[in-house]
């Protein structure tokens, strides 16, 4: 009988432990928020911002190297501004938001059951003028050496040129919020 409460305490505090939430910077939002992502091909590229906001494109960049066997290759990586997430994407694709003019605090990270994952975070700081749009390059990196894995996620600007290319050749996210 010890044994069984034993090993059932054992198991509650592995379980909590695997499944308990990540501390997330506070430019990213509710760890307990998950998406479901759809891609949708040919797009028309977003409208320019209402003049009185600015506007963020986050482009996704995934890159793996040849031979590289990945159960959670295409990650969606969810999207936060401000302490709030407005929205995921998944694999190669983009997202669209729009704020107000100041100053904004971005985060990405992979939306992942395991720990391991969840914990690879990207963040930036920009300050939005009106009428702007600005380009952030959300790359995802699996690349094998010998017997480790390099698992990155990074969130850099992007020039406007390379950004508005970027958007023509890469399919729109659509997240939805699971319930």
């Amino acid at each position: 009988m010890n044994t069984n409460r034993a090993f059932l305490l054992i198991a509650t505090l592995a379980l909590g432990i695997c499944c308990r939430a990540a501390t997330l910077p506070d430019a990213c939002g509710d760890d307990s928020v998950r998406f479901d992502v759809k891609t949708l091909k040919h797009q028309a590229p977003p409208p320019a911002p209402a003049a009185a906001m600015a506007q963020i494109v986050f482009v996704e960049n995934f890159e793996q190297n040849q031979g590289l066997f990945c159960i959670e290759c295409k990650v969606t990586t969810r999207v936060g501004v401000d302490g709030h997430w407005v929205g995921a994407d998944y694999g190669n694709s983009y997202i669209v938001d729009n704020v107000a003019p100041g100053e904004h605090h971005l985060c990405v990270d992979w939306q992942s059951a395991m720990p391991k994952m969840r914990q690879k975070v990207g963040l930036l700081s920009l300050t939005a003028a009106p009428g702007q749009v600005y380009y952030a390059e959300i790359k995802v990196r699996m690349i094998q050496y010998d017997n480790t894995t390099e698992r990155r996620l990074v969130l850099e600007p992007l020039d406007n040129d390379e950004g508005k290319y970027l958007v023509k050749i890469t399919p729109l996210a659509k997240a939805a919020s699971k319930k």
